[in-house]
């Protein structure tokens, strides 16, 4: 699951005292949901306040929000704990299972993994954004021009860039009034971190969508919203973490409308009468 399988990329990284502790957490989840934070320092041979320094390094905001989301992720388990993989001959019965499985999954542990206090900060910054830069390549490029046409449809001043050139170019002239969206879900592509510290620098909000875990384009984001982390291998073609992006995505925008209905939904309402208009219009 997403929580456990972040402590286990990054337990080569840890220091002596927060691996014990990330070892006991791995082999000891269940009783340690029932803890307190000294009695989890005591048996894992670590202190209090490497117990909150490892919540906090994973992006938890205390011991007892890691608590809370840890059960739940232990709550809700499956018999299917891994991501299927795509192996030859499946039969196609077996096809449909298997792909349903792994996105239900992905938005299982995404919506468990969701901020709601980063969520609603995300929603303010792109209501009051003078304009909004959007950020991604290959599938996260899919995902940014998803929420790109969304944002146009209320009327927001919104871009989509996944050129490397084009990214640089325009982050380089946002300003504070701005907000800059990188999607990523390793967290890790160059290109798109780049972009987002141009952008940061300039004075713009920085909200970054990439996997649960520490990685570098969260580090350089202001706003972190986690999907995921458990897909892996070339085979899966990055399906359940580009419904999980576009899970994030839907949730902002559903938020961002019903907050300021009275603004979005006229603007909403008017590009689909537009778009019928036009579109029931025969060619002369």
């Amino acid at each position: 699951m997403s929580i456990r399988h972040a402590i286990r990329d990054r337990m080569d990284a840890l220091h002596p005292k927060e691996r014990e502790l990330a070892s006991y957490l791995l082999d000891h989840a269940q009783e340690a949901v029932r803890m307190t934070i000294s009695e989890l320092a005591r048996e894992s041979g670590s202190s209090t306040a490497t117990v909150s320094r490892f919540c906090r390094s994973l992006h938890f905001s205390s011991f007892s929000d890691f608590k809370l989301k840890l059960g739940a992720e232990l709550a809700q388990q499956t018999a299917a704990s891994q991501y299927q993989d795509i192996v030859a001959g499946n039969p196609l019965e077996q096809i449909v299972k298997a792909i349903t499985d792994n996105h239900l999954r992905s938005l299982t542990d995404t919506t468990r993994l969701l901020d709601r206090g980063q969520l609603q900060t995300a929603i303010e910054a792109l209501h009051a954004a003078s304009r909004i830069d959007l950020y991604g390549v290959a599938t996260s490029g899919i995902v940014a021009h998803d929420f790109h046409h969304k944002l146009i449809q209320i009327g927001k001043v919104a871009s989509v860039f996944s050129d490397p050139h084009m990214m640089l170019t325009s982050a380089d002239s946002l300003t504070e009034r701005d907000v800059a969206v990188a999607i990523s879900y390793s967290g890790e592509t160059p290109e798109t971190i780049r972009a987002l510290r141009c952008a940061t620098e300039r004075g713009a909000t920085g909200i970054a969508i990439t996997q649960f875990g520490t990685n570098t384009l969260a580090s350089a984001a202001s706003v972190k919203l986690f999907t995921s982390s458990s897909e892996a291998g070339m085979r899966r073609g990055d399906m359940a973490s580009r419904m999980a992006q576009l899970h994030v995505i839907d949730i902002v925008f559903t938020g961002l409308v019903s907050e300021h209905f009275g603004e979005y939904v006229p603007r909403l309402e008017s590009s689909y009468r537009t778009v019928q208009q036009y579109t029931s219009q025969k060619e002369i």
